[in-house]
């Protein structure tokens, strides 16, 4: 999972004053991907994960940080680097 430190470098973000509400968007964005992996959170949690897989968790902490209000006036898409980074670790089950 990535750090507090790493996710605050990825946001471009040097002040203190929103460490609290970063790190729960890590949290919320581990769980996101452990959750299109298929994975239990506490699986997620415990795993230092391969750097595509972490990157993905970046890249939901970002939009979990640029889109906080409810309503916005740019559209809202799944983002293809998210699920091409996370395609070899997913497994289909049938």
């Amino acid at each position: 999972m990535p750090t507090l430190e790493q996710a605050k470098a990825h946001l471009r973000v040097e002040h203190t004053d929103e460490d609290a509400l970063i790190q729960s968007m890590i949290q919320a964005a581990t769980y996101s991907v452990a959750d299109y992996l298929d994975m239990a959170h506490e699986d997620m949690e415990l795993l230092a994960p391969p750097a595509p897989v972490e990157a993905a968790i970046l890249l939901r902490v970002a939009d979990l940080y640029e889109n906080r209000e409810a309503v916005t006036d740019r559209s809202l898409y799944d983002n293809p680097t998210f699920a091409r980074l996370l395609a070899p670790y997913r497994s289909l089950s049938v």
